[in-house]
């Protein structure tokens, strides 16, 4: 007990993770030995996980949730380093990510900027740049943002690609991000995205007014049994939904919206307007 080194759960969410974790060992009478046992590690990984000095990983921290009971649960330590992994993303958006990568279609709508699987990396690093300006994500947090992103990218140009359906509001193409020459590369690639076999681009005009359906973002995906998901978000947090009563109006909803917005054609003749 003389080495043992005080613990500071504020200093980061590894530390946090750590800490929580020898509270458990250590209210259940366990000893780092008698965790290691349980967990089919050695005692020195019990003790540099609870010190921060390595990092979880998802394996370790499911052992972790069967040794303390805690599996399923919003306390589950499985739970707590899926928000280490992905602190910078909205709750609930990890799990869309799940599903999005077994989609076989894609339907996307966005405000304000181009959608995630269609941004550059550039563009991309712009956005979570203004975040670290702002103060809400450190620049690790920004690298790692923009990562899981080209990571997203990555895993859907498969050999079977999803049918990828996306609409976006006026403003995404209107407002300037990164400046021109990133903006420049940005129409670029929507347009080359346009012009793929497996991919429909729509611009909702401003001139739609209150006939656009949605005020927020919307995802709407199929998956390979012809079930659906939906994930929505506000500023704060994201929803996963896959109740039909739920999703079913969202697609409607959405076809009524391409109905509204520009085709493909005069949506692309906007694009190299800009």
């Amino acid at each position: 007990m003389v080495n043992r080194k005080q613990l500071d759960p504020e200093a980061s969410p590894e530390a946090a993770y750590g800490a929580r974790m020898r509270r458990l060992r250590e209210g259940r009478g366990w000893s780092q030995e008698g965790l290691s046992g349980r967990v089919g590690c050695s005692s020195q990984h019990i003790s540099a996980v609870e010190t921060a000095r390595k990092s979880p990983t998802l394996p370790f921290s499911s052992k972790l949730d069967v040794a303390f009971g805690t599996s399923g649960s919003a306390d589950s330590f499985e739970r707590e380093w899926r928000e280490i992994r992905h602190g910078v993303l909205l709750e609930g958006f990890p799990e869309y990510v799940g599903y999005e990568g077994r989609a076989v279609e894609i339907r996307l709508f966005q405000i304000g900027i181009i959608p995630g699987l269609l941004q550059t990396l550039d563009y991309a690093r712009a956005l979570a740049n203004g975040d670290v300006w702002r103060g809400s994500i450190t620049p690790e947090q920004a690298d790692e943002r923009v990562s899981f992103l080209a990571q997203r990218q990555v895993e859907l140009a498969r050999a079977r690609p999803p049918m990828v359906i996306v609409v976006m509001d006026e403003s995404c193409i209107r407002r300037p991000v990164g400046g021109p020459a990133v903006m420049n590369a940005q129409i670029q690639k929507l347009i080359e995205f346009a012009a793929l076999p497996n991919t429909v681009l729509q611009v909702a005009p401003f001139d739609i007014g209150e006939r656009r359906p949605f005020n927020l973002p919307v995802n709407l995906l199929t998956l390979p049994d012809r079930s659906m998901v939906s994930y929505a978000e506000s500023h704060s947090q994201g929803h996963v939904d896959r109740e039909s009563t739920s999703v079913l109006p969202l697609l409607t909803a959405y076809h009524q919206l391409q109905a509204e917005s520009l085709s493909q054609a005069a949506s692309v003749a906007m694009i190299k307007q800009v």
